[in-house]
């Protein structure tokens, strides 16, 4: 056994001081807060925080299936998922499925109580499946003050749909028909056919609900504005422009005084929280588009990567926190806010925490905006690709402690043999950049921790009477490589050729130059026509599936032209559909070839999402690759740090566990553990939320790729996970499972 493999398990000394913030006034008033789990996340103070004790560290491992789902839609190919954390009311469970039904159960038993299929409602008329192979991470429920309407509100792709909360029916009265289109009211033309959807819910504050949203992440995205809707009506009741007009706030942080017009991003994807009392919502957003090049968004970029309090009422600014300047590392803020109270130097504070992608925990008085601990401006590297203006600094809090790594020297790389140690060190060193923050470059550089965290949408949990967080970690280097808009694009005049110049402009930066993508969440298109046929490749273009948003912005022509490419299709038969395309579309579709948005105007493109992996699949680091982490927020302290998820294989041989890249979030309970599933080893986990042992693991169909949620009903605790799979690599599951005490336990 290697001596540098021992870090595995030992709590940090820090575990032993479990300090103590404000508690609930009264054990009734903490019970009928935190016992259900109403909201995505637990509570709109985003905490993932139950009050439920019937479970503790030591009966935890007595637990058994209570009852199990199968929604029966996953995809045979194993391209589905369920990021869904499951919401409870009134003793109904309400989840969606791979194919984003809505549903409702019996929480004690699992029976289906009704379901709404989204394909029935008008927006489907041509069967197109791809549609539904979005994301949705769960939904928001709203009731009248008297309890005479109850409603579930939760999106599709672009519409939000509102459906009676008792039957599972459509409420036609709301928006048209029964839902409103997210791209229409952005305050901007042309966002009709950009790509949009409401991936994560939103919360509600009296009879508004309060919306962000995925946008696509280059120079074709639609502004990510946030937006308030009338819950009864659907009518846009506030807006909040997070890329501001002329005389807003945050405008002259951009150069080009026309970016509000064609920059698009600055999106809240990752959910966000509030704090009702206050009525101030807490709003995280991402980078502005495209992603890795800034040449054509230049300046600092509000209210890109930032995190908001807006009045929950109006949308009116309150205060900002921008965390990274001018991104160009897809930073994006990845989860929403936790809010807390804590007890610093001898006095209560409220703040907000929030986590991000590199690791770090920014954290702020929740009125005014005020770090909690310093934070540092630090320089960063400044000699960008040739155009860019690389901001000279970024925010570093002193405090808390990060909880995920950030140094990548060559002694970090990879030795579980002495053959992976020397393949990984040459690739290595292929990689001429290693500075975090190094701008992007031909050279390439470290993306460590990865695009897709150290801290990502599953988000963290907090115990309020400890103020102690607890998140999990991905450890993962990606590598970030820029190269030149290939010289040909426009040249060759053929349809494959004018098809190569769309691919160039909108796929390229994923799928690579030699349509390879990544091996795993990036499908290999080399050889697509051995796979799907015209139809499906066109459904896929225009819908999205799973994280490929869509394209409804590229023309049909172009689109019939990036088809002949993709398939390698005759050239004389697709001439004949392109001019057909362009018979339908009009003469503007004559110069398919030139730019038709802001990614014309884009010189360097990525080479696409790069992970730092051996020939086996492994991370090319030394383990630990995924963590959970316990962090008191009083003190700025990481407590401990603990492998989430293992190899088996590697386990066998006499490794101990390692960690896995992990998607989904915690839970923690006032019965003292923190459940836990998320890791590519299909397992749901129990942790001491004081010591960080595993006191109980169980094995699910699928990767559980979510957050789980826990509530009491009828003297029995549950636990409940949805089993989805269908990432890196993962098998796709359609189940629901519950956890709790044999019955003779309650």
């Amino acid at each position: 056994m290697r001596k540098n493999l021992l870090w595995v398990v030992l709590p940090l000394a820090g575990a032993l001081f479990y300090s103590c913030a404000t508690q609930p006034e009264t054990e009734q008033e903490e019970q009928e807060v935190y016992s259900g789990w109403p909201t995505y996340a637990g509570s709109k103070a985003g905490n993932r925080y139950s009050s439920n004790e019937q479970i503790t560290p030591e009966n935890v491992d007595q637990l058994e299936i209570a009852w199990r789902y199968s929604t029966g839609d996953k995809d045979p190919e194993n391209h589905s998922q369920i990021q869904c954390n499951p919401i409870i009311v009134d003793g109904l469970l309400y989840g969606t499925s791979p194919f984003l039904k809505l549903f409702a159960l019996d929480a004690a038993t699992g029976e289906q109580k009704w379901l709404f299929d989204p394909a029935t409602a008008g927006i489907n008329p041509d069967g197109n499946m791809a549609w539904f192979h979005q994301i949705n991470r769960g939904v928001v429920y709203w009731e009248s003050a008297g309890g005479d309407e109850k409603r579930i509100l939760y999106s599709v792709g672009p519409r939000l749909f509102a459906v009676n909360a008792e039957d599972g029916s459509l409420i036609e009265s709301f928006g048209k028909g029964g839902s409103i289109d997210l791209s229409v009211g952005l305050d901007r033309e042309g966002t009709e056919d950009a790509y949009i959807a409401g991936t994560t819910p939103g919360v509600i504050y009296k009879d508004l609900l309060i919306m962000g949203m995925r946008v696509t992440e280059d120079g074709d995205a639609a502004p990510g504005h946030i937006r308030a809707f009338d819950v009864r009506t659907g009518e846009r009741r506030w807006i909040f422009h997070t890329i501001p007009h002329p005389g807003e706030k945050g405008y002259d942080t951009w150069e080009d005084p026309d970016a509000w017009q064609k920059i698009g991003g600055a999106n809240s994807w990752a959910g966000m929280s509030l704090d009702e009392e206050r009525g101030i919502v807490y709003v995280p957003t991402g980078t502005a588009g495209p992603d890795f090049y800034g040449g054509v968004r230049k300046g600092q970029n509000l209210f890109a990567n930032s995190l908001l309090a807006l009045d929950a009422a109006t949308g009116n600014y309150i205060w900002h926190y921008q965390v990274v300047h001018h991104d160009l590392w897809d930073r994006d803020l990845p989860a929403n806010p936790n809010l807390v109270t804590i007890n610093k130097d001898g006095k209560q504070i409220d703040a907000v925490a929030q986590i991000t992608k590199h690791g770090y925990i920014f954290m702020f008085n929740r009125n005014t905006g005020e770090p909690i601990f310093p934070i540092e401006e630090k320089p960063v590297p400044i000699n960008g690709l040739p155009g860019e203006k690389v901001w000279p600094t970024q925010p570093i809090p002193t405090l808390p402690e990060p909880f995920a790594r950030h140094k990548f020297e060559e002694e970090d790389v990879s030795d579980l043999t002495p053959e992976t140690h020397q393949q990984m060190l040459e690739k290595y060193r292929q990689v001429q950049h290693k500075e975090m923050f190094y701008p992007p470059s031909k050279e390439g550089s470290w993306i460590f921790p990865g695009y897709d965290g150290g801290g990502e949408w599953g988000g963290a949990a907090v115990d309020p009477e400890s103020g102690i967080m607890y998140v999990n970690s991905s450890e993962l280097p990606w590598i970030l490589t820029m190269m030149d808009v290939p010289e040909e694009a426009g040249k060759d005049l053929s349809v494959k050729g004018i098809g190569k110049t769309v691919y160039n402009k909108y796929c390229i930066s994923c799928h690579g130059t030699g349509l390879k993508g990544n091996g795993t969440s990036i499908p290999d298109l080399a050889n697509l026509s051995g796979r799907m046929n015209e139809e499906q490749v066109n459904s896929i273009i225009a819908s999205g599936r799973n994280m490929m948003p869509a394209f409804r912005q590229i023309p049909e022509s172009e689109r019939v032209a990036l088809i002949a490419f993709l398939l390698n299709t005759e050239d004389k038969e697709a001439h004949a559909k392109l001019e057909l395309a362009k018979e339908v579309g009009g003469a503007e579709a004559d110069n398919i070839a030139g730019p038709k948005n802001i990614i014309g105007d884009i010189p360097y493109v990525s080479t696409g999402y790069h992970r730092f992996l051996d020939k086996n699949g492994y991370p090319g680091i030394k383990p630990p690759w995924g963590t959970m982490n316990a962090v008191d927020l009083n003190s700025g302290k990481l407590l401990w740090k603990v492998p989430l998820g293992e190899y088996e294989e590697l386990t066998r041989k006499g490794i101990p566990p390692t960690g896995t890249e992990n998607y989904g979030g915690p839970l923690v309970t006032k019965g003292g553990l923190v459940f836990i599933a998320a890791t590519k080893d299909e397992k749901i986990r129990a942790f001491d939320k004081k010591t960080g042992k595993v006191r109980w693991e169980a094995k699910l169909p699928a990767a559980g790729y979510a957050t789980p949620a826990t509530y009491s009903l009828n003297g029995r605790q549950y636990v409940v996970i949805a089993c989805g799979g269908g990432k890196i690599g993962s098998p796709s599951g359609d189940q629901y499972i519950a956890f709790a005490l044999p019955e003779s336990m309650k």
